[in-house]
């Protein structure tokens, strides 16, 4: 049976992912990727591949792929190359307050595919809002947040900080004498850094996407 450029386009990225990660990708993932509106588009096409005998999926697996069929090169999957050089995988690590700090996770939720120009400087990792203590940026709960991970910042910047074990986004203040991280919402109240604090900076902010509700 002979595949289409898209069938030929989803092979290129489970080769690709299977070669660099050594899983294949969801069918989130796929429909990412491949700009599907939903994911079963992806699953119409994965049963096609499988149909036609280029993989096989495992039962009760996520993402039990095996590829038994290498793919051929298309248009379409180079343009697909063309636009993953262009875009960044970046993993969801959990959750920040745009309110008052909560609890870190550096779990990894979640892997997307975004392209780079919505961020500056280049995030290392994406977190999910919770809180609209920074809504007057326009950072709402429920917006994935862009952060580069770095521990220097400047008075003025919107960081992401770590205050004993506690991860929040505000805005950094760097006085001669303290540090506050300020909310950007006068429902909230400004934090105040004490001395016998264990304090970090984890981050810049640099960009947000924000999902489908």
């Amino acid at each position: 049976m002979d595949l289409t450029d898209t069938q030929q386009a989803i092979l290129a990225l489970i080769a690709e992912r299977l070669e660099s990660e050594g899983m294949p990708p969801s069918q989130t993932e796929i429909a990412r990727a491949l700009g599907f509106k939903g994911v079963r588009a992806a699953q119409y096409h994965l049963e096609a591949l499988e149909a036609a005998g280029a993989i096989e999926r495992v039962p009760g697996r996520a993402r039990g792929i095996r590829l038994l069929q290498a793919p051929a090169p298309s248009q379409h999957a180079l343009d697909l190359q063309s636009h993953q050089d262009d875009a960044l995988r970046l993993p969801i690590l959990g959750r920040v307050a745009a309110g008052a700090p909560i609890g870190a996770d550096a779990g990894v939720d979640d892997y997307v595919m975004l392209d780079r120009t919505f961020f500056a400087p280049s995030p290392d990792y994406l977190l999910r809002v919770m809180g609209d203590s920074m809504r007057d940026e326009g950072i709402f709960d429920g917006d994935l947040i862009g952060v580069h991970r770095t521990r220097d910042a400047r008075s003025g910047q919107i960081v992401v900080a770590r205050i004993d074990e506690e991860i929040t986004v505000k805005l950094l203040k760097i006085g001669k004498d303290r540090i506050r991280l300020l909310p950007r919402n006068p429902d909230y109240s400004p934090i105040e850094v004490l001395p016998d604090q264990d304090f970090a900076i984890e981050g810049l902010y640099c960009g947000l996407v924000r999902p489908n509700r």
